[in-house]
């Protein structure tokens, strides 16, 4: 269910109509409240990213897949009711993550952790300063997430492979667009836009 590059830059010029609208607003009007916040946010960015999102979003891309090998293709699909159920949770997980990723004043990486193990990608000070810097555009992003998700999730439910399929392609491009911008900019194709088109 991976996108290749050439298909994921054709999907980043698109745009998702009312990602930046609702959302961002009510971010914004929490941050101005002034009494203190009541969350908690422990854990950095990179343990949401490698505790949640990789092994939620890696289940639903490997639910479907086709192997051809000498012995003949080999096709795997979700078939029984304790598939689809398992995939439906792994999926809620997922969506849920837009709340975690837009708390104010989580940590990218702790003191102890690198998120730079290439030239292309940024270190964890850089990361924050540029997430605080366009904290629209990052609120946006994981809304991105949050609504290729529930796509995800509207196919579990009717038991719609190909639309499951379609919706993992949306979940990695949304992913990578928000890599692009945030982790390895380098690597980002010019005035990229913020958003998707479903």
């Amino acid at each position: 269910m991976k996108l290749n590059k050439v298909f994921l830059t054709l999907l980043l010029g698109c745009t998702l109509s009312g990602c930046n609208s609702g959302n961002t607003s009510t971010v914004e009007a929490a941050e101005t409240k002034s009494e203190p916040s009541p969350t908690r946010p422990t854990a950095s960015l990179q343990e949401i990213m490698l505790a949640v999102i990789d092994p939620n979003a890696d289940a639903l891309w490997n639910s479907i897949s086709t192997t051809v090998t000498a012995k003949g293709v080999t096709e795997v699909r979700p078939e029984t009711d304790e598939d689809w159920q398992t995939l439906h949770h792994h999926a809620i997980l997922l969506r849920e993550v837009y709340n975690l990723l837009i708390i104010p004043g989580r940590k990218v990486a702790h003191v102890s952790t690198s998120t730079s193990s290439h030239e292309s990608e940024l270190h964890a000070e850089h990361i924050e300063d540029l997430i605080r810097s366009h904290w629209t555009d990052y609120v946006a992003r994981a809304a991105a997430l949050h609504d290729a998700t529930q796509l995800a999730i509207d196919a579990i439910e009717k038991r719609d492979v190909d639309a499951l399929e379609a919706a993992g392609s949306y979940i990695e491009a949304s992913c990578e667009a928000c890599h692009l911008q945030f982790w390895y900019p380098g690597d980002a194709p010019p005035d990229a836009p913020v958003s998707l088109n479903f």
